[in-house]
């Protein structure tokens, strides 16, 4: 039987995780050498966690929540918001980091209650993904340094998006060869992400060998080669995904030809090229539809939706200009370009639900 959850009491959920975004993205800038105050040292450590466990892990918990269409599965964004809650007031970044990891243990029950419904490789694979949030986050709270948790945290945004791909290419009937090209390209993210984390001083080149392998698995069976030949919202998210792959082939790239990563530089355009370039190249194409399920707001396809898109690209290629070349006003502009990005395509969705508010009057 169904008992999902009211929308009212997903809102402040919802809220919870944008506010973790704000701050995340606040401190960020901080990170980067803006003036910006900060109560205490301690919160320039936590620009990770509130982006991948406060926003973006409240965001894919809810939508999971109400895809199983059960209560007890919106545990998992409520943990996860108050987590994020606790980090950004500091009243007690230890219960915070707690709740981390009971929202991404609660994630995993939610992800095998789904793959025992639906055994496919995509369910199994979004299992995977949720493993790897609960894996970062236990390695975070016993003290283990950002670049040994962040493969995990990666794997569980990287392994979550290309699952959902892989369950829209089965419209395309992919092969039997293609199915093992993508199993193996998942063996091989795990392995590189044990080599990664097992090291004080992190080896990244397995972990970017899969993930170029992913790359090459998704340009050749997910419907985006054929959705971009279309119009409107398909053909925006079509071009929002290709954005992606790029920025995903580019940390590959990044990650094989220097394998150890340098912070200032070359970690910081790796990490950012998939936190930034992939992942939220991926929201902001699936946001027109995962939003309005979470919320039942209508967001109606805008041309004004690119104008976010593109912009995000040029801050990450100024951004990584900045790193290469050593430039830190480069990459300190790439940074606040960034939030100004993030910033617009929120005030964009929001410009589309008044616009539709407004016509159905």
């Amino acid at each position: 039987m169904k008992t999902n959850l009211s929308v009212r009491y997903r809102i402040p959920m919802l809220m919870a995780g944008f506010i973790s975004l704000m701050c995340g993205m606040y401190i960020g800038l901080a990170r980067l050498g803006w003036q910006l105050p900060i109560s205490s040292a301690a919160q320039f450590a936590l620009h990770g966690p509130l982006m991948v466990c406060g926003f973006l892990g409240t965001v894919i918990c809810l939508e999971r929540a109400v895809a199983i269409g059960e209560r007890w599965a919106y545990l998992a964004p409520l943990a996860s918001a108050c987590a994020a809650l606790l980090l950004i007031t500091d009243a007690a970044p230890g219960a915070g980091a707690a709740l981390a990891v009971i929202a991404s243990a609660i994630l995993v029950m939610v992800s095998i209650r789904i793959f025992l419904r639906q055994r496919e490789l995509f369910t199994f694979t979004l299992l995977l993904a949720a493993l790897c949030w609960g894996l970062g986050c236990v390695l975070w709270i016993c003290g283990f340094n950002p670049a040994q948790v962040m493969p995990w945290w990666m794997g569980f945004l990287v392994i979550t998006i290309v699952g959902e791909r892989l369950e829209l290419s089965r419209f395309l009937r992919p092969s039997l060869g293609s199915k093992l090209l993508f199993i193996l390209a998942l063996v091989l993210y795990f392995a590189g992400a044990i080599a990664a984390s097992a090291s004080a001083v992190p080896d990244f080149r397995l972990l970017a060998a899969s993930l170029i392998l992913m790359t090459v698995w998704l340009m050749r069976n997910d419907i985006v080669r054929h959705t971009i030949k279309q119009q409107g919202l398909t053909r925006y998210i079509a071009a929002a995904l290709i954005c992606g792959y790029a920025w995903l082939l580019a940390a590959g790239i990044i990650g094989i030809s220097l394998p150890q990563l340098h912070a200032g530089s070359s970690y910081d355009a790796f990490s950012h090229a998939i936190f930034l370039g992939f992942v939220f190249s991926m929201i902001f194409g699936h946001a027109p539809i995962i939003f309005p399920a979470i919320s039942k707001l209508k967001i109606p396809y805008h041309p004004s939706f690119y104008l976010p898109l593109l912009l995000l690209q040029a801050s990450l290629l100024l951004r990584l200009s900045g790193d290469f070349l050593y430039a830190a006003n480069l990459r300190k502009a790439g940074g606040v370009l960034h939030a100004v990005t993030i910033i617009l395509f929120i005030l964009v969705l929001a410009a589309s639900v008044i616009r539709n508010k407004n016509k159905s009057m």
